[in-house]
């Protein structure tokens, strides 16, 4: 039997692999720009595609010579309409093609510096103190760090709730924390502009959404007229959520193991959620 009696069958598994990877990829794409403001727009391209083949079909030489040279901004214009879309895409594909040995390993101290967190959150939230907490994961925010008041210390609910008290000099901005330690506060972080975001939420609310658009960090917000608690991360918005959830979250988005452990301080966190509104 000759070779070349393999070659169709060859050319087969080809194409079905081809066609798999693209969609693949399409369906990847639509999932990253499902309820972004990248729909429309898209929609909009769509449109000028069919306007443009329909120019084609019926011979309208001055409406595809319009479009045939926007054509070569299109390019550019995706780049500056779609910065936050594509990175959040890069580091979408990053993260879940990360080798194993690439990835930081988290939780080594165990529960115990996130209950501190929640413990410190929920307190933040009964006396209605306005705070703002990012964490970082693989995305690095040395440049915020730098930018910020720079501290490097253990996580501790003490230190967490005496930044964040509206008499000290480092209320205004935001926590860092890095490595599993405080890294830095009083740090400005990046708006949000995202049209579709909702004018009830403040500057707090819209840097939080901002430093989780541009990296794959998570923030917690607790609102100072409202007390509530926000979860944020990779842009999407979680508001008015419990202890419960937030620590369920937080040790979700760390990959810290969920045990049911009680942290020290169970009896203050208790006397604190029975104070919440």
């Amino acid at each position: 039997m000759e070779i070349s009696e393999y070659i169709p069958t060859w050319n087969t598994v080809r194409n079905v692999l081809d066609i798999s990877i693209v969609f693949v990829i399409v369906y990847v794409i639509l999932r990253l720009l499902r309820g972004t403001r990248a729909v429309p727009t898209m929609v909009g391209i769509v449109l000028l595609a069919l306007l443009y083949w329909l120019a084609v079909a019926q011979d309208l030489a001055t409406l595809e010579f319009v479009l045939r040279s926007a054509v070569l901004y299109v390019g550019f214009a995706i780049i500056v309409l779609f910065q936050s879309e594509i990175r959040q895409a890069l580091i979408y594909f990053a993260n879940r093609l990360r080798f194993p040995i690439m990835k930081r390993q988290r939780g080594q101290f165990g529960v115990s510096i996130y209950d501190e967190i929640v413990l410190a959150v929920t307190t933040l939230s009964t006396e209605k103190t306005g705070a703002l907490i990012v964490i970082e994961r693989n995305v690095g925010l040395r440049n915020f760090v730098d930018a910020g008041v720079q501290i490097d210390a253990a996580i501790s609910y003490d230190l967490l709730v005496t930044i964040f008290n509206p008499s000290t000099p480092l209320h205004d901005g935001a926590v860092i924390i890095q490595n599993e330690r405080v890294a830095a506060a009083s740090v400005f972080l990046p708006l949000t502009k995202n049209p579709s975001i909702s004018r009830d939420l403040g500057t707090r609310h819209r840097a939080a959404i901002g430093i989780t658009e541009g990296t794959d960090a998570i923030s917690i917000v607790v609102s100072e007229e409202t007390g509530l608690i926000t979860w944020v991360e990779g842009g999407n918005v979680k508001r008015n959520i419990d202890t419960t959830q937030l620590r369920r979250k937080l040790l979700k988005a760390m990959n810290v193991p969920m045990i049911e452990k009680k942290p020290e301080k169970t009896q203050q966190m208790a006397e604190a959620e029975s104070k919440i509104i």
